[in-house]
């Protein structure tokens, strides 16, 4: 069998989660090739079938054709999620805001929260601040570890899209999932499923093994926020989503649905 085409995103949680994998510490792991890019590139790349795994936005997930979600590697946030930001003193109704992408949960998020009165403006997440700080945008939707530190920047919180959600009383709030595709087979998406777990636990065992490779991949460097991303967003429902996880899923489906962007 070919290597396997795995493509994630750089983001703090996903190193953490597949950073075993990739650097050999899972024995016995499906040989595999990893490609990094931004989210809303992952969600176009699905949508073409380049990958045999990928990590998605949820609200992606659930729309694809001819791939399943995955069980394992999903994140999942308990009142933290993307966070609207802003220069201070500027209007408190944005009329353009950029955003991670037009496919991402945060989007749908915002759009559940603020609905249609607003210009969605897709820009790669990690110039989001740039786009804030030049005036070019009147707020931004900030997404993975730089989220966690708006102040960092001057910014100020405008909305915390974790909090919003929880507000909703929609239980664990769906980000990320990771999905495999259907033509591999039940068999070949179990092993995959295996893998990303015994990944995880190798690096809850011993953390220093992949902190190397999320400091070469993340925007923010300091230790005291990649480690607060990972807590965030890496916890049991990572290693198994479960009922509790689909259910999650099903309710931002519908939310999102009543809500297009």
């Amino acid at each position: 069998m070919d290597a396997l085409k795995v493509a994630v995103s750089p983001c703090p949680n996903d190193t953490f989660i597949f950073g075993a994998w990739v650097l050999g510490y899972v024995p016995d792991a499906p040989d595999a090739r990893f490609f990094w890019h931004d989210v809303e590139e992952l969600n176009q790349a699905a949508g073409r079938g380049e990958y045999d795994v990928v990590k998605v936005s949820a609200v992606r997930g659930l729309d694809l054709e001819g791939y399943e979600i995955l069980d394992a590697g999903a994140a999942f946030g308990r009142g933290a999620g993307p966070k609207l930001v802003a220069l201070p003193g500027t209007a408190k109704q944005p009329k353009r805001v950029a955003v991670p992408g037009l496919m991402t949960t945060a989007l749908a998020l915002l759009r559940g929260a603020l609905g249609p009165e607003f210009e969605a403006v897709p820009v790669v997440y990690d110039k989001i601040v740039d786009e804030v700080l030049s005036g070019r945008v009147d707020a931004g939707l900030l997404i993975h570890e730089t989220a966690l530190v708006p102040q960092r920047y001057g910014l100020e919180l405008r909305m915390d899209m974790g909090a919003w959600w929880d507000e909703q009383g929609a239980g664990p709030l769906p980000l990320g999932v990771i999905c495999g595709k259907k033509s591999l087979g039940k068999e070949a998406l179990a092993e995959v499923e295996r893998t990303i777990r015994a990944s995880l636990d190798a690096a809850r065992e011993d953390r220093e093994r992949v902190w190397p490779l999320i400091h070469s991949l993340a925007r923010e460097l300091d230790d005291a926020t990649l480690c607060a991303h990972v807590d965030a967003y890496v916890d049991d429902m990572s290693r198994s989503m479960g009922q509790a996880g689909r259910d999650a899923l099903q309710r931002l489906g519908a939310m999102a649905r009543g809500k297009a962007a």
